[in-house]
């Protein structure tokens, strides 16, 4: 809806549309709030969004340019007597130390085999090569244009051959992006005047005969097939039976998705990955433990079940020492605290049981995994329930902002909010994302915590395997004394995240210093890279990105300096789940409307009665009361034989969906979010939601519509050896 046409009263007024302030949107709209919901920018989910390739760099150049914060404009002209003006942030730094490296050719091989000394740009040029190669490039910008495009300046070359493209940045916390590329890594030339040697190794003439050389995806083609990425700020999994899922079920907003099982979860042991056991027939099919080490695990684990007088015992002692005492190999022992529980060794016992019995009930709902990962991307979650929103109501702004709130001094509540072009709207509750919030209304009570951020995109799966489908979840340890414990997620091209013949990594971890250098260790030892050394087997990095984001777990949703009507939603958490946002949601709403249902189902069209609809039944009720009976009974005749033609042709309907639900089914492994007692099935993103009467749809041009979503998803079947309790 256009800025200038907004009503000026509302029950919420919502600013951010991330995933708690898009769930609180969702479930005030469906139980019949007015809702505003706007959004400084230029898309949805805010720190929860999911970008293409060229959406992607046009995020690094925002922040790396250095935007001046905005003058705050004086609106005391609103102000009635009694009332107060709360200015909020303009310029929320919740992103910092972006930097970003390409380790691809910028042409593709033949081009370059044409031209073997590319241009280079030195540091002292990086100014005016910013605009070149990291630019706002359009979607429909082509990949010729973008190679003229860093060619402007070919005068300028270094020594090493080895350099090509490379995009770094300045690490003192503001973002920045400097030009240094790059050749591709498998290229054996020389580097800085040097032959390669034991440290740079290089394939062997036998092996380039053997195998056929595999042309390399260069930069030019990630730029093309840019829009096959869907590239999320924040990297997370859905537990099968965590809040988030059971939300989307309640509520019926698993209709506008579609989801993918993680095929297997992988640990980095002893410099290699291994697979985890995570069901009865992986444990017992598994080669990398002994007959004794199975039975011990099925022992622990059903063990697990229920809390005992043992466990008890060591509450507050580490995890580490409960599975030491409990006779378990070092095998065991790094399965169960790194990739099951997903803790560190100095955990304590009970929370530590309590993640691996979360990790054990979820599996077998929806696959030999307990995760999920929706299709598209994790951007799609928030835009789902901000959907429901719509369709219920709600109204939706983007490029537009709240600048102040409008205070009442006798009762400390917020009247109104000022918006950015100066229109006052009147409102009971005020729901805002953390970032609009100063420093100066925050009640901080621990300091501030960060998390480190990488995205790569790679040529290859971290272990291979015979399908080059797998959505894996990979534990890496602590490399070193005082380095963070990394979670790792990598995506095929079936989630539709990347472009065939790529995988899309996350890693993520808590800060100790910047992403860089918190997570750079673990690229390179999992992955090629020009840093890397005895990597030849690893898949290669194309391209990555890394960045600091705010860990907003410690917040909490009121007691700041701020009206009583007022709540302050948190952003991404350093935790898998989502758990922390949905009850986040969840508390809000019932802080506001505690009497009401939280998401309640959304009516099948068919229950909804429209007024217009039961005036029109009424008047033709009265116009028909003189005709006879004969006529009735004629029409009841005529009635009765269209119901029996139309229930033949519904069931030969229905068969004829089962036999193609039946063929989709051996094409695809999508998953339909349905309750576990009526299995679980495929997601077609069919919009039954239906508008309540009298409701107005607000125009949202950046939400997926239902034809986004006609990927053919099928039943996945529910085996009961996948878990590994036997469930």
């Amino acid at each position: 809806m256009a800025a200038e046409d907004l009503p000026s009263e509302f029950d919420v007024v919502i600013l951010g549309t991330g995933l708690a302030e898009s769930v609180v949107a969702a479930a005030f709209s469906r139980v019949g709030q007015r809702v505003l919901h706007v959004d400084r920018r230029s898309y949805y989910a805010a720190n929860w969004a999911s970008f293409t390739f060229n959406g992607l760099l046009t995020w690094i150049q925002e922040h790396h340019e250095e935007s001046q914060p905005e003058e705050a404009q004086d609106w005391s002209s609103l102000l009635e007597e009694g009332e107060e003006l709360i200015y909020l942030s303009s310029d929320p730094a919740s992103i910092s130390n972006v930097q970003a490296f390409c380790f691809t050719s910028e042409e593709d091989e033949e081009e370059e085999a044409s031209s073997p000394d590319p241009p280079n740009t030195t540091e002292e040029e990086t100014g005016g090569a910013n605009e070149d190669v990291v630019k706002e490039t359009s979607e429909t910008e082509s990949a010729d244009l973008k190679e003229e495009e860093t060619k402007e300046k070919p005068e300028e070359r270094a020594d090493g051959a080895e350099k090509e493209q490379r995009f770094t940045a300045l690490n003192d916390g503001k973002s920045t992006v400097q030009t240094d590329v790059f050749r591709p890594i498998t290229q054996a030339s020389k580097t800085d005047g040097k032959e390669p040697g034991a440290d740079q190794p290089t394939a062997s003439a036998a092996q380039s005969q053997s195998e056929p050389a595999k042309k390399k995806i260069s930069y030019a083609q990630l730029v093309k097939e840019g829009r096959r990425f869907n590239i999320d700020l924040v990297s997370k999994l859905l537990y099968s039976r965590g809040s988030l899922v059971d939300l989307l079920i309640k509520s019926n907003v698993s209709r506008y998705a579609e989801f993918k099982n993680v095929t297997r979860i992988l640990t980095y042991r002893h410099g290699k990955v291994e697979q985890v056991p995570c069901s009865r027939a992986d444990v017992f099919a598994s080669r990398q433990l002994s007959v004794v080490e199975k039975r011990k695990l099925m022992r622990f684990l059903t063990s697990c079940v229920e809390e005992t007088e043992e466990q008890r015992a060591y509450n507050g002692r580490p995890y580490l020492e409960f599975l030491c005492d409990q006779q378990l190999g070092d095998n065991l022992q790094h399965f169960l605290l790194h990739s099951i529980a997903m803790v560190t060794e100095d955990t304590p016992t009970e929370e530590g049981l309590s993640s691996t019995r979360h990790f054990l009930r979820c599996l077998g709902r929806y696959g030999n995994t307990p995760f999920l990962f929706p299709v598209y991307g994790l951007g799609e979650i928030p835009q789902c329930f901000c959907r429901m929103c719509a369709v219920f109501g709600g109204i939706y702004c983007l490029r537009h902002s709240v600048s102040c709130l409008v205070v009442d001094k006798t009762t400390n509540r917020c009247k109104a909010v000022v918006d950015s072009q100066g229109q006052r709207i009147s409102c009971s509750h005020f729901v805002v994302e953390e970032g609009s919030v100063g420093t100066d209304w925050k009640m901080v009570t621990s300091p501030p915590r960060f998390l480190s951020r990488a995205v790569l995109i790679t040529d290859g799966s971290i272990l291979p395997s015979d399908s080059d489908q797998q959505v894996s979840m990979v534990t890496v340890p602590p490399i070193a004394a005082g380095c963070p414990a990394v979670k790792m997620v990598e995506l095929c091209s079936s989630t539709m995240t990347c472009m065939p013949g790529t995988y899309l990594v996350h890693l993520t971890c808590q800060s100790v210093g910047s992403a860089y250098e918190d997570l750079s260790p673990v690229v390179t030892k999992l992955f090629r890279t020009p840093e890397s050394h005895d990597q030849e087997n690893c898949p290669s990095v194309l391209w990555c990105l890394y960045f600091n984001m705010t860990d907003s777990s410690g917040l909490e949703v009121e007691g700041h300096h701020l009206p009583s009507n007022v709540f302050v939603c948190s952003g991404p958490d350093g935790s898998l789940g989502h758990e922390h946002a949905i009850k986040q949601a969840e508390l809000i709403f019932q802080k506001i409307l505690p009497e009401e249902d939280f998401c309640p189902p959304a009516p099948n069209p068919e229950d909804i009665i429209y007024d217009g609809d039961n005036n029109s039944s009424s008047m033709g009720g009265e116009e028909n009361g003189g005709a006879g009976e004969e006529e009735n009974d004629g029409a009841g005749e005529e009635e009765e034989e269209k119901k029996e033609v139309l229930e033949e042709n519904d069931g030969e309907e229905e068969k004829k969906e089962v036999v193609e639900e039946e063929e989709q089914s051996l094409q695809t492994e999508g998953i339909r979010l349905q309750p576990l007692e009526t299995g679980s099935g495929s997601v077609g993103g069919s919009d039954s939601c239906s508008p309540p009467a009298g409701s107005q749809i607000s125009r949202r041009d950046a939400v997926q519509t239902p034809e986004q979503h006609t990927a053919s998803t099928h039943n996945p079947q529910r085996e009961s050896a996948s878990c590994m309790m036997g469930n």
